[in-house]
């Protein structure tokens, strides 16, 4: 990843998270404080491990951690999903939007797992 340009999978995750925010704005009153706010924190999270590990020197653990991250959003929209608090085609564009933050995370991973193996 060069420095001077913005990686593919920060523009990637910020533009599924004011997508995803404008979707959790809409969720009903009764979520609002317990599913809309872990949802978005957890979204938010993500796009911050995103930098430090654009910066850290331990990429494998932030790395890691986006990825755990990711399950546990996947999990919160099945959730929120379940409640109909989203919609299928909703559910579905968010599924595959982390599904592809995953794969970029996880080769961005193997690149560092192969990096510290030959060092």
């Amino acid at each position: 990843m060069s420095s001077g340009s913005i990686p593919t999978v920060y523009v990637q995750w910020e533009t599924f998270l004011h997508w995803l925010l404008d979707r959790t704005e809409g969720f009903p009153k009764r979520l609002r404080f317990t599913l809309t706010s872990r949802i978005d924190n957890r979204a938010l999270d993500v796009f911050e491990r995103l930098v430090e590990a654009r910066y850290s020197r331990d990429k494998i653990n932030l790395l890691s951690a986006i990825n755990r991250d990711l399950e546990i959003l996947r999990l919160l929209l099945r959730i929120a999903h379940d409640r109909r608090a989203l919609d299928h085609r909703a559910f579905d564009h968010a599924t595959v939007q982390i599904d592809t933050t995953g794969r970029m995370i996880g080769g961005w991973l193997r690149q560092q797992r192969q990096r510290s193996n030959t060092r």
